[in-house]
């Protein structure tokens, strides 16, 4: 029986590296793409194949696809986009260029990778393409509007691919996790000194509580599951003869698509800011 490929992006830590070992412990040959050199070279050290790709570089992309597909003899069946970062601060705050930073990692990466293999897939006759939402792509939040925004857009792109890869045999899946153990809090901090002039903003005040969470590790959020909740999710969508268009992991999830279902929009306002 010939051995199915994954791709995996953002697979340095968190929900893309349990997903990398998962997969490989079920049998599929993994390729877990990460974004740094050294961070390749890791995987490699652990047994993986790792090509380097970055979302915000177009020829790294090509050209890690590109060795994916020199090692299996142009085939691949399944996709995991998962490399995202999150920018914290209030809209207001937000410049445009950091906004226009963040999705070229969180969204337009993922599109160039996914409009790359999907002839590969079409060829193929087959293919699994699954991307990473969020929670915050179901509902959103205070200080969390760069994210949120990517990830509402990638919800929507990805609802219209699902559409018209209707009459092929290439499945399009969202996963949506809510808290999951991952370095998300800690990758955002540059960014957020990078792009929030926080000390200048009308909001300077409410900030602290912001910087708090940022800056300091609490431990598990309530809820929080360990990344190996979504490997699940992700191994069902790929093997799955019928998966589900959408894959929700924690109780927050579930409960926001919910209330997102359910509630007046004034309503669902009022819960989200009770927090």
């Amino acid at each position: 029986m010939v051995q199915k490929s994954i791709l995996i992006t953002g697979a340095s830590s968190g929900i893309g590296l349990d997903a990398a070992q998962g997969m490989r412990a079920a049998g599929w040959r993994v390729f877990a793409s990460c974004r740094k050199a050294e961070d390749c070279a890791r995987l490699v050290a652990l047994g993986f194949e790792s090509p380097r790709i970055d979302y915000t570089d177009q020829t790294s992309i090509a050209a890690g696809l590109a060795e994916v597909l020199a090692a299996t003899g142009g085939t691949l069946d399944a996709l995991f986009n998962n490399g995202a970062h999150a920018l914290p601060g209030a809209v207001e705050d937000l410049p445009v260029d950091g906004l226009r930073a963040l999705f070229e990692t969180n969204f337009f990466g993922w599109h160039a990778l996914t409009r790359a293999v999907i002839p590969v897939m079409r060829a193929q006759g087959h293919g699994r393409i699954v991307h990473c939402s969020s929670v915050l792509g179901l509902v959103g939040i205070r200080w969390r509007g760069a994210y949120v925004a990517s990830k509402f857009a990638l919800e929507g792109l990805t609802d219209v691919l699902r559409l018209e890869m209707a009459g092929t045999q290439i499945k399009v899946i969202l996963i949506e996790p809510g808290p999951i153990t991952s370095d998300i809090r800690k990758n955002a901090i540059p960014h957020f000194e990078r792009w929030i002039n926080w000390q200048e903003s009308a909001r300077a005040d409410e900030y602290k509580t912001l910087l708090a969470r940022l800056y300091t590790d609490s431990g598990p959020d309530r809820f929080e599951l360990p990344a190996s909740a979504v490997t699940a999710k992700l191994l069902h969508a790929v093997t799955a003869a019928k998966p589900k268009p959408r894959y929700y992991v924690t109780r927050p999830t579930y409960l926001a698509g919910l209330m997102r279902r359910m509630l007046p929009t004034r309503l669902l306002d009022a819960v989200l800011l009770r927090g």
